[in-house]
């Protein structure tokens, strides 16, 4: 028995105290009405650190009052606050009205911010909670001896670049303005398109340790209900310490995780958000990232530029032809070369098998080794192109492909008509508008030439075959993914792989059950001209 007891305390021995982690608390989560506790609290909880300013000041006639503002450096407006605040309570208070307020026992604090302070965005402070949340957003605290309350003042100013052309969506013609890093500057780049008191936009914080502001916008009488219900649903389920990127939120709440295509869309242009809100879309923003994330999302979407709607209905039709042309060289060009010339070489006219085969005489490899090295070449071209300095990464990228093709085909490793289908497909993989369906097709490439190069054209077929059972099987936020191909809706067919005439597409996609289906009115027709008279 002494052997057991000496075992449980052994193993349920406390830790000592110099590994405890001892942390400074408040008798309650409510401030303390005496300031000195209250400020000693706040320095030993964040450590003291260096960029939290503490100003301690008299207040009123006498020095009666003990007052105090607290701010984090760097997150506030500095001369704002010497002007705004500290002058407006150190020199610019009516003394005859503070004595009188004094006297009539009114609650000063109050009077305080009614009479003294010249600042908008004034918020009560009661728990300590809130208070660390606004010092560390960038708000000033401001606290007064004899009271356990306060309030917060909104002087923030975080550094953020000016809005600048989007890196990666660049169009010929339209806006060549792009979101940033700040969101409320994001919001405010939307507002200025959508001017219409129904777009509505919701604020919640994500993130334990971060604290990341999230902002999920709308058009109500537009959207569906139900698919703001569901995104609040996802957001609300999110228990994480910390969202630097809008590809946390993505990876948090899409409907499907293993699958190679994005489920959620994503863009850093303005003009799209505001074309898919009025489509009845949501869409949800988050500081510190210029990605605007898009729900529900389509696999057109992904197939579709912001210039589409900008140019003449047949040139865009042409550009999105283009388009998926460019998707289907990009996903089988390299499996149906192996395919044909290692399986079905009656398939090519004679003159080209005898170039062919001229071509492969003394290449040691077959064609899918040929293939797969130059195909993971490439890759790394193109990855080493974009992690390197932006002056010299596209001449490294287009030089080293030149270079090294050149040389694989004289040293007779590759074949010329394999760097050629190398070639095209790396070059059709830029078609895209979006950046995340183009490595969605990079990544299904590899698994298209295994089955192309075990079993010709049927290995070919079945892998598209069962790429597109699971496009069909994907959903986001309850919408099908393959929507308007799979349910095929004829109607919508305007604004798919055609772009009709504006005026012909008046009601927005009903795949996405919109809240109002019309987009606009039926133009009158137009009235008779007068035959000219002779």
């Amino acid at each position: 028995m002494r052997l057991l007891h000496k075992l449980k305390r052994l193993f349920h021995k406390s830790p000592s105290p110099s590994r405890q982690q001892t942390e400074p608390s408040m008798p309650s989560s409510r401030l303390h009405r005496r300031l000195q506790p209250n400020l000693r609290y706040i320095r030993q909880v964040l450590g003291n650190s260096g960029d939290l300013i503490i100003r301690e000041f008299p207040v009123g006639p006498d020095a009666r009052l003990n007052a105090a503002i607290l701010y984090t450096d760097g997150l506030v407006d500095a001369p704002s606050v010497q002007s705004f605040i500290l002058e407006s309570l150190m020199t610019d208070l009516d003394k005859a009205e503070l004595e009188k307020a004094i006297r009539t026992g009114r609650n000063m604090l109050h009077y305080l911010k009614d009479h003294a302070l010249t600042v908008s965005g004034i918020q009560p402070l009661l728990d300590c909670d809130k208070l660390f949340n606004a010092l560390l957003s960038g708000s000033v605290i401001f606290l007064l001896d004899g009271y356990d309350e306060g309030f917060t003042i909104d002087l923030s100013k975080h550094e953020h670049r000016q809005v600048s052309e989007p890196a990666v969506e660049s169009v010929v013609r339209g806006p060549r303005e792009g979101f940033t890093e700040n969101l409320r500057t994001n919001t405010a780049l939307v507002r200025r398109k959508i001017k219409d008191r129904n777009l509505w936009m919701e604020n919640r914080t994500i993130g334990t340790v971060t604290q990341t502001e999230v902002a999920v916008m709308y058009i109500r009488g537009i959207v569906n209900g139900q698919i703001v219900e569901e995104v609040r649903a996802r957001l609300d389920r999110i228990d994480i310490d910390g969202i630097l990127e809008s590809g946390y939120i993505e990876e948090l709440i899409q409907d499907e995780t293993f699958t190679p295509f994005p489920t959620i869309y994503n863009t850093e242009r303005p003009d799209v958000i505001a074309a898919e809100l009025l489509e009845g879309k949501v869409a949800i923003f988050v500081d510190g990232t210029p990605f605007v994330l898009i729900v529900p999302a389509l696999f057109v979407s992904f197939l579709h530029s912001a210039e589409d709607y900008y140019q003449r209905a047949d040139i865009s039709t042409l550009l999105r032809m283009i388009r998926y042309v460019g998707f289907f060289t990009a996903l089988l060009a390299p499996s149906l070369y192996i395919a044909i010339t290692t399986f079905h070489q009656e398939m090519l006219p004679t003159q080209l098998l005898i170039s062919l085969a001229a071509q492969r005489e003394g290449i040691p490899f077959p064609a899918f080794i040929e293939a797969l090295m130059m195909e993971i070449t490439f890759e790394i071209l193109r990855e080493a192109g974009l992690r390197m300095p932006r002056a010299i990464g596209q001449a490294v990228s287009v030089v080293g492909t030149l270079v090294i093709g050149q040389a694989a085909v004289e040293a007779g490793i590759v074949s010329a008509a394999m760097v050629i289908v190398v070639s095209i497909t790396a070059i059709s993989s830029f078609v895209f508008p979006a950046v995340n369906m183009s490595i969605s097709i990079r990544m299904l490439r590899f698994p298209l030439m295994i089955l192309a190069a075990t079993f010709g054209l049927f290995g070919t077929i079945f892998g598209l075959l069962a790429l597109v059972l699971h496009l069909c099987s994907l959903r986001s936020f309850g919408v099908p993914y393959m929507s308007p191909f799979a349910p095929f809706h004829l109607e919508e067919q305007k604004d798919t792989i055609f772009r009709l005439p504006l005026w012909m597409m008046r009601k927005r996609p009903r795949s996405i059950r919109p809240g109002n289906a019309v987009r606009q009115q039926p133009a009158p027709a137009p009235k008779s001209r007068p035959k000219p008279q002779h």
